[in-house]
Order: structure tokens, then C-alpha cells, then sequence
């Protein structure tokens, strides 16, 4: 390969047309616990008395689309049951081995599917939102895999739910270096989260401040790993799942305090407004119909594809997110059926989710090319356009088969459902919920309910006595406990 016909993008901010960019290998790691939305409710009893702000969120967590979460302990895990919540000394002395552990676990199923030798790593580009060591725990886990200790290695962080995808672009710049020099590169990407354990910060906050806020319904636990190659001296049998087309790196303007994750003794704390879904929807048609045009392997000068075209790995960042996104780009929930069943299944565990997204998307038969779309502080949006090899289960590197996967649209069906009747009526357990039900004890002037707030709130809502709360981060923030339900 001359350096002149090396893939890169021109000045024109167009894409070469064979970037020979390729994932290897996927793996995925959840920890053993799945709790319930139950399992909020019973730890916020354990320890705080029932406040007005308490109860809404309470009311919020049983309508959020997701059915369970994973998390590294259950509702007895001694972290979260002390008489205060863990200090950010205690969480990141937890991190350096449940984060460690995922993490090892995640990349080892990765570079099993991929078939090299951790020998042949020559570089890795990890990312998490809920650690800041230093040494990073990248470190660690380049210890307990056995990687040369030269390997070069960078650590992403400020980037939250958007991490997993920047980690890719991130690598794919490094590959093409190497392609430049006519040298290999196996791409180590890890993503790392332990959100659950946040639970006490976030739930001291609701009962101190008196806020409303949903990040501790929506945060999960989870580590995932992948192999990205730039081809150079790549066997001639080696079969990639996914090709990398081309990707675009956004900031939404003045956004800053919409979207973040804030540094507190007792760990990170979540702040998201009001604006997060609308302003993400938004975003995205500009910047899919920029990127198209910059990768000729799927623009057509006579007909440029539209986004139903594709499948689409959305970031699961709330089910707002998600439905905002499906109405904005004229999808149907069968285009984001892997991300409403990861969002469903394990809630979203920030920067990790998206390769279980495409770990999930990969395991049946959908259309060649996909969009991978995430969010993260700043506020800041992360495309990549893929195209599909490999299809086929993907247990072995994080999923294990129940013979549940719904496919179609019930998966999007489900998470709306689980927020309305289907006719737009907020309800729970099938019944229709009013400002008088039990699901509604809030002792506040909210006219619409529970439920109602719940659907305006799952995409990432923190409220300050009605008002919108600046700071905070969404995809990248905590969970709520943990209990052993699967």
C-alpha cells in the first residue's frame, strides 16, 4: 500500500473508499445481577423518609421502559448499605476490581472471537465516566491479560456516554497511522462502567436537595471490549463483523450545562434538563446527511440512501432518546430494535452500551449497513457508518440465549407501552393512572401524573422544583441498587 493510497479523509472531508478499517471481535461483560425497578424503592425506603421529591422519582422509575438492570451486587450489597453512602475513595477501591474483573472478562471474549495473540495488540483505547485513577484501570487490565507493558495506551475520559464510540474513532485515526507506516494494528477498545453503586450519592441528593432526579433510574454496570484491525498483514481468512465507512464527531452549540457527569466526595453526580431529547433528535438528520455524503461506499450522486436504509446501534440513553431519534429520522422501532432491547434488558450502562448494541444487532440477519449513533456531554454526538459481515448468535461474547429476544418492532413496542396503554393514557400494571391514583402520591401540583412526567423524564430530565437543573451528564451516571432477580 503507497502512503498516496492509504485510506484517510481528503480535504474535502470525504472518505477514501476502502478505509480497511474492521472490527474482529466483540465481547461484552454484565455482571451477574439483573435487578428490577423494585429494588430502587426498596433501598430508598431502607434509608430516607418519603419526601415529595423521593416519591417522583420513585413514580418516574416504574416507567421507564426498562425491565431490569445489571448491577455488580444486590439490594444487600454492603457498599450501598451503610449508614452514608461510600466515599469516592471506597468507590474507586471497588472499581479497581469489579471494573477490573468486567473489564478483563469483556476483552477476552473479544480477543477469543478475533483469533490473534494478545502479542499482536499494539494498541488499546479505553474509556469510562465512573473511575479517575490514576494509573487508569487500563493499566490493570493490561496486567491481567498478560499485554506487554510498552503497548501504547490511552485513556478517553470527560466524555461519558459517547466514550465507546469516540474509543472506536479514536482507534480508527490510530490505525490509519499505522496503515501510513505500513504497520499492523489490533486495536484493543474497552469501555467500562460500575454505575449502580452511585445509587446513595444520587438518592442523598433527591433527599437533601429535593430534586427530581432520574439518573439513578436508568444506570447500569457493564464492560465491553472490541478488536478493530486496519487489515495490514491481516490473514487472508480473517472474517470482520462489522467495516468502518467513515464517522463525524459533533458539538451541539451552547449545551454544556444540558449534559454532564459532576466530581462530588461521595462519588459523580447526574444532571440532565429538560432539552436533552429534543436536542438530540435535532441533531441527528444534519449530521447523518453530512456523513453520508462523506462516504462514497454509500452515497449514490444520483439517489443518496436515507436513514431507513440502515440499521441503527443507538446509544439507549432513554427511551425519549430512542423514540425522539425513531421520529426524527422516520424509522420504525425495527431499525433500533437491538438498542430497545439492550435498553430494556440491562438499562444503559453509559459508554459501554454501544458495542453491546452491535454486539446485540449482529446477531440476525438485518440490512448491509448500519449507523451507530451515541450522545455525551458537551453536548456532543458521535456517528459512524458500518457495514455488516458476520451475523449469527452472539452468546458466547455476552448474551445468553432465553429464547425471549423479541424482534420486529415488540421491542419498541414494549418500552412505550411500559410508559403509556398504547393510546398515549400513562398507566401501570394495565390500569390508567390519575393525579389521584396511588402511583401518583407525589404531593406536588403535577397535573399530569406520574407516568406522564415519567415519559417526559426517561430521556434524561433533572428538575430542581419544577425548573430544569444545570451540570449533569446523561448516559454516563448512576443506577439504582441492586437485587438478584435472573
Amino acid at each position: 500500500m503507497s502512503p498516496s493510497a492509504v485510506p484517510s479523509s481528503t480535504s474535502h472531508g470525504h472518505f477514501k473508499s476502502d478505509l480497511n478499517l474492521s472490527l474482529q471481535g466483540l465481547g461484552v461483560e454484565y455482571p451477574p445481577f439483573l435487578v428490577g425497578p423494585e429494588a430502587l424503592e426498596t433501598l430508598a425506603n431502607r434509608f430516607y423518609p418519603p419526601t415529595a421529591a423521593l416519591k417522583k422519582v420513585l413514580s418516574i422509575n416504574r416507567f421507564t421502559g426498562i425491565e431490569t438492570r445489571a448491577a455488580i451486587g444486590d439490594v444487600d450489597h454492603p457498599v450501598v448499605n451503610q449508614p452514608t453512602p461510600p466515599s469516592i475513595k471506597v468507590l474507586n477501591d471497588l472499581f479497581r476490581v469489579e471494573g477490573v474483573r468486567l473489564s478483563v472478562n469483556a476483552c477476552r471474549k473479544a480477543i477469543q472471537e478475533w483469533g490473534g495473540s494478545v502479542d499482536d495488540i499494539t494498541h488499546i483505547v479505553s474509556t469510562t465516566c465512573t473511575n479517575s485513577a490514576n494509573p487508569g484501570f487500563d493499566h490493570f487490565v493490561v496486567k491481567e491479560l498478560g499485554i506487554r507493558s510498552s503497548i501504547e495506551k490511552i485513556l478517553l475520559h470527560g466524555i461519558g456516554c459517547s466514550g465507546g464510540m469516540a474509543a472506536m474513532r479514536t482507534a480508527a485515526h490510530l490505525a490509519l497511522g499505522s496503515s501510513y507506516q505500513r504497520k499492523p494494528a489490533r486495536v484493543l477498545l474497552l469501555a467500562c462502567e460500575i454505575s449502580s453503586v452511585l445509587v446513595r450519592s444520587e438518592l442523598d441528593s433527591i433527599n437533601e436537595e429535593q430534586q427530581t432526579r432520574v439518573g439513578v433510574c436508568l444506570f447500569s454496570d457493564c464492560a465491553s471490549a472490541a478488536i478493530l484491525s486496519n487489515g495490514v498483514g491481516e490473514d487472508a481468512t480473517a472474517e470482520p463483523i462489522f467495516d468502518l465507512l467513515g464517522w463525524k464527531h459533533q458539538i451541539i452549540d451552547d449545551t454544556e450545562e444540558d449534559l454532564g457527569f459532576d466530581v462530588d466526595p461521595l462519588g459523580w453526580k447526574v444532571v440532565l434538563t429538560q432539552r436533552v431529547p429534543t436536542l438530540a433528535a435535532a441533531a441527528v438528520s444534519p449530521c447523518f446527511q453530512d456523513l453520508v455524503k462523506s462516504v462514497p461506499a454509500v452515497d449514490d450522486n444520483d439517489q443518496s440512501p436515507i436513514a431507513a436504509d440502515f440499521d441503527w446501534a443507538l446509544h439507549p440513553g432513554g427511551s425519549l432518546i430512542i423514540t425522539g431519534v425513531e421520529q426524527a429520522m422516520n424509522l420504525t422501532p425495527e431499525h433500533l430494535r437491538a438498542s430497545y432491547e439492550i435498553y430494556m434488558k440491562y438499562g444503559n450502562s453509559s459508554s459501554a452500551t454501544i458495542f453491546s448494541v452491535l454486539n446485540k444487532l449482529r446477531e440476525s440477519e438485518g440490512k448491509e449497513n448500519v449507523v451507530a449513533c451515541a450522545f455525551g456531554p458537551g453536548i456532543a454526538l458521535e456517528m459512524m457508518l458500518l457495514r455488516r459481515h458476520k451475523t449469527g448468535p452472539s452468546s458466547a461474547n455476552g448474551f445468553e440465549s432465553d429464547g425471549t429476544s423479541e424482534s420486529s418492532d415488540a421491542a419498541g413496542v414494549a418500552v412505550q407501552e411500559n410508559i403509556t396503554n398504547g393510546n398515549g393514557v400513562p398507566h401501570m400494571n394495565g390500569n390508567p393512572i390519575t393525579t389521584n391514583g396511588a402511583a401518583a402520591a407525589d404531593d406536588d401540583n403535577n397535573t399530569d401524573g406520574p407516568a406522564a412526567e415519567a415519559s417526559s423524564s426517561v430521556a434524561n430530565v433533572s428538575e430542581q422544583n419544577g425548573t430544569p437543573a444545570a451540570g449533569g451528564e446523561a448516559g454516563s451516571g448512576p443506577s439504582l441498587p441492586i437485587e438478584d432477580v435472573d
